[in-house]
């Protein structure tokens, strides 16, 4: 075999053996073959989340809300989760969190009502994971309640997450 075959010909082992499951890297993208999750429900008064097939509870999870977790979100930067019914509208693998589902919100009566009061109704609503910067996840460990609004639960909470909750899913967040 001449040099060059074997030059294109290591570099492809490599190339694949980097690919391989036993690289040493961890897959975060898990897959799910149960029931279908038919609704998700936050429940902030009790920090917990359920992800629900019919009136099943398949997985319950302990939650970090916004800052500020009494009331529903009316504005921008009030550090509130919203409260009411959403749907699961997308999902974010690069997120700045490890990985995140996107929540519906604002609606059009949360854009009014804080249009009303002459503020932006925010947004970017997500079920994340926590930070990927090592100095926020420190703030994170320290705090309860430590997100703008979100929901937050931990990294390998929001991989079966991530696998279990398909788009155009309901959620509720209840007070």
């Amino acid at each position: 075999m001449n040099r060059r075959a074997f030059g294109i010909s290591a570099a492809a082992s490599l190339a694949l053996a980097g690919c391989s499951a036993t690289s040493g890297s961890v897959n975060r993208f898990k897959s799910y073959d149960g029931p279908q999750v038919t609704s998700v429900v936050i429940n902030k008064g009790a920090r917990k989340m359920y992800l629900m097939h019919n009136d099943d509870v398949l997985r319950e999870y302990e939650v970090d809300l916004g800052f500020a977790p009494l009331g529903p979100k009316r504005f921008e930067g009030d550090g509130k989760t919203p409260e009411g019914t959403y749907t699961i509208d997308r999902r974010n693998p690069n997120s700045r969190y490890h990985l995140s589902v996107g929540i519906s919100y604002p609606n059009n009566q949360d854009r009014a009502r804080a249009r009303a009061k002459g503020k932006r109704p925010g947004g970017e609503i997500f079920i994340h994971g926590q930070p990927n910067n090592p100095k926020d996840r420190k703030r994170a460990a320290r705090v309860d309640d430590w997100t703008a609004g979100c929901i937050a639960v931990t990294n390998s909470e929001i991989e079966e997450i991530y696998a279990m909750v398909n788009d155009g899913t309901t959620i509720a967040l209840r007070p």
